[in-house]
């Protein structure tokens, strides 16, 4: 009887991984044999799209296997039950390593996904070679400080008494809020904070390209991801500098 409930819970835990790798939207660029490259993109709210449609190919013809995936409940990986916990994060990034049978990879991590590379490798550091973290999160409190204090330097420089006390506001919003995080990238955005200030015609063209690309067009997003996040993640203020 025991060797039967082992062998049927073996079975229900395997048929159950498979299920969720299903939901989870993942593709392949390069040869399975060359050194793995992983990227996590940023969020919660994000998806790969850009990646995609501008460096997976280019460095899997410098010769690397390169592996892209929407977050479970982000982008293409739609899922109406997702959680958006790092530890469900951390669960099926494990699962892409199973479903293309990865035993070590370099990853690429991006903006919010720095901080679900960081916990990943510090958990599982003999399934990583390299950790590259691209315009990534490391103190999440120091991130928002750092918009608060710049822009709230632009706005005196303007004499700007409105926008000086739209800054006072946020700043007293509790520091765990999903409304005090939205406002800072809302203020950050306003003085284009996300954008290159000096773009290249290079870096114009990859932009134009990708905008009219099938990657472009399945730019999904999901709004509730980062109200869930904060709603299920104790761990949504984090400084993984340590690690």
């Amino acid at each position: 009887m025991k060797k039967i409930f082992l062998l049927l819970f073996c079975t229900l835990t395997s048929i159950i991984g498979k299920a969720q790798t299903e939901k989870i939207y993942s593709k392949t660029y390069g040869k399975s044999e060359n050194p793995t490259i992983i990227f996590i993109h940023g969020g919660p709210r994000g998806n790969s799209t850009l990646f995609e449609g501008t460096t997976a190919e280019n460095l899997a013809g410098k010769g690397f296997y390169v592996i892209v995936y929407d977050r479970r409940g982000e982008g293409r990986s739609i899922d109406t039950t997702a959680t958006f916990t790092f530890q469900e994060a951390i669960s099926d990034l494990n699962s892409i390593y199973e479903k293309y049978n990865i035993k070590r990879a370099n990853i690429i991590a991006h903006s919010f996904g720095g901080l679900v590379g960081t916990l990943f490798t510090e958990q599982n550091p003999e399934k990583v070679s390299s950790l590259i973290l691209a315009g990534a999160l490391f103190s999440q409190q120091e991130t928002y400080n750092h918009i608060l204090e710049t822009t709230r330097k632009i706005y005196k420089k303007k004499n700007d008494t409105l926008m000086l006390s739209k800054i006072s506001e946020i700043e007293r919003l509790a520091k765990n809020s999903a409304e005090y995080r939205k406002q800072c990238y809302e203020i950050a955005s306003m003085n284009n904070y996300f954008k290159m200030p000096f773009p290249t015609n290079e870096a114009n063209q990859l932009r134009e390209n990708y905008e009219n690309s099938e990657y472009g067009k399945s730019n999904i997003r999901n709004d509730d991801a980062p109200i869930l996040f904060y709603k299920n993640e104790n761990k949504n203020n984090i400084d993984t500098k340590p690690i």
